[in-house]
């Protein structure tokens, strides 16, 4: 299900990531860069009749790609470079919902979807690597959610990853097998 990410609150312990061993951090980048492969091993040889298959109230394929990808381009890449060239940021939230409608993913590639992804969260992943420990700490108020600092924006791609992961798992599990709803 697509969704807004207005409401959603940056992580309970916004320093996590910055309490982290550089290793742990580096994990964290690691598992935000498998996004992709996931996302390849799950939907790379699907036909284009099948990026479509939507199961229950779970997107299909081309819209969970889509989604991820905006998201990252105007979501979480928007506020990784507010964060480190503005002083207290003023981060915009990111409908999902209302983008989704707006851009009918429906009617998108998928494979072109998933490269935009890659592209996306590479470039993310790139700025993040780069950030010194001094930038880590700066911040911004995000719309919907409230005060967030750069240090938050891995644990929250990380958490968002995983909520989509299980959308995909769920769709994968029931989609192809079940007779899936096709609207």
């Amino acid at each position: 299900m697509i969704r807004s990410t207005k409401g959603e609150s940056a992580p309970r312990d916004p320093m996590n990531y910055m309490l982290l061993p550089p290793e742990g951090q580096h994990q964290i980048l690691d598992q935000l860069a498998s996004m992709w492969t996931f996302l390849a091993k799950r939907f790379g040889a699907l036909a284009n009749y099948e990026a479509n298959i939507r199961v229950g109230n779970v997107a299909s394929p081309v819209e969970q790609v889509w989604h991820l990808a905006d998201l990252e381009r105007e979501g979480f890449g928007v506020r990784i470079h507010r964060l480190l060239n503005e002083e207290d940021a003023e981060l915009p939230d990111f409908d999902g919902t209302e983008v989704a409608k707006r851009r009918n993913y429906r009617e998108k590639s998928l494979h072109e979807g998933m490269r935009a992804f890659a592209r996306a969260r590479q470039d993310n992943i790139d700025a993040l690597a780069r950030v010194t420990p001094q930038e880590w700490t700066r911040r911004g108020v995000q719309q919907g959610v409230g005060p967030v600092a750069l240090c938050d924006i891995p644990t929250m791609m990380a958490a968002h990853d995983a909520s989509h992961r299980e959308e995909i798992n769920a769709w994968c599990a029931r989609g192809m097998r079940h007779g899936a709803d096709v609207r």
